[in-house]
């Protein structure tokens, strides 16, 4: 018998273990009064008990286990069958089929993402940064590695004053967050959408509101980088709590700022070059996936600036 608290953290946020149980052994996990009920087969069954024997009894001695924890447990697992390993790298449907890197520049991103806790995206419009840095999102809260996810943006002014728009604080700076809402809704189920914002196991927010702030088990990511200031952008990368992995995603050719501040962004890709643990990803527009002629506009310009 356990707790129901017990239950939660063995089960993970929204049940996120619960879900990779499913996807990797084929197993349900039915919980009621704070107990766990196995149904499948019996071999898979005894291979998901064991794990979550493990769980409950580093919980009982007091030991630290996080829901990432036995998430990583399940997949460790020798009795996971190598088609269901695959099942749990697919990334989430969206409303497009499944997000997949359709250019080398990307794959690179996509890897990246998977091999270090902190990436650096750089690129023009339309390569993907934002885009696949919220699916990565996405797919580590639905496989259970980490328990939320924070995505920010810099609320700087591009050429209208934010004392001129209308409503309070909150509604001005919407605008500037939206591109991030438009990325999870072309991702999520609108139900599980909405349900994630009301629960805050999704967060959007403007750079100011992370400052204090310690983000443990989170995927978190900065939007438009290149409109951060040197100390906006040590500030972010230091709120990174243990379990959490971050995302910078930026185009240094688009920098807002006055012309007597450094962006943020610039300065990490180069005091972070070959720094363990950190990687970056430069895009180019060869990597750029709107419409077509998105691609030449960004020759157009580059050639005339040349």
């Amino acid at each position: 018998m356990q707790s129901s608290d017990e239950a939660r953290v063995l089960l993970g946020p929204l049940d996120s273990n619960a879900r990779l149980i499913r996807q990797l052994y084929g197993v349900n996990v039915l919980a009621r009064d704070g107990s766990l009920r196995l149904l499948g087969e019996a071999e898979r069954v005894d291979a998901v008990r064991e794990v979550l024997e493990w769980g409950l009894e580093g919980l009982r001695a007091g030991r630290p286990i996080a829901t990432n924890d036995i998430a990583n447990r399940l997949r460790g697992s020798p009795a996971v069958a190598d088609g269901a390993a695959e099942v749990a790298s697919v990334r989430p449907p969206s409303r497009r089929g499944h997000v997949r890197a359709r250019t080398d520049g990307q794959e690179v991103y996509q890897r990246a993402m998977q091999e270090h806790e902190v990436v650096l995206a750089v690129g023009p419009a339309g390569t993907g940064k934002t885009f696949l840095a919220v699916a990565a999102a996405v797919e580590a809260l639905k496989a259970g590695t980490v328990r939320r996810l924070v995505l920010a943006r810099p609320a700087v002014e591009a050429g209208e004053k934010l004392g001129f728009l209308p409503g309070d604080f909150e509604e001005k700076v919407l605008p500037y967050l939206r591109p991030l809402y438009d990325s999870l809704q072309d991702l999520l189920e609108p139900r599980v959408y909405e349900r994630y914002l009301e629960t805050e196991v999704i967060e959007v927010c403007p750079l100011a509101y992370m400052r204090g702030r310690t983000l443990n088990d989170s995927f978190i990511i900065l939007d438009e980088a290149q409109n951060t200031s040197v100390p906006q952008m040590m500030m972010f990368l230091t709120r990174m709590g243990e379990g959490s992995r971050v995302v910078v995603t930026g185009d240094p050719t688009q920098v807002d700022l006055p012309k007597n501040v450094r962006s943020g962004l610039a300065d990490a890709v180069k005091r972070f070059r070959g720094v363990e643990g950190i990687g970056t990803v430069e895009l180019t527009s060869k990597d750029v996936v709107r419409h077509p002629l998105v691609q030449r506009i960004l020759h157009a310009y580059g050639a005339r600036d040349a």
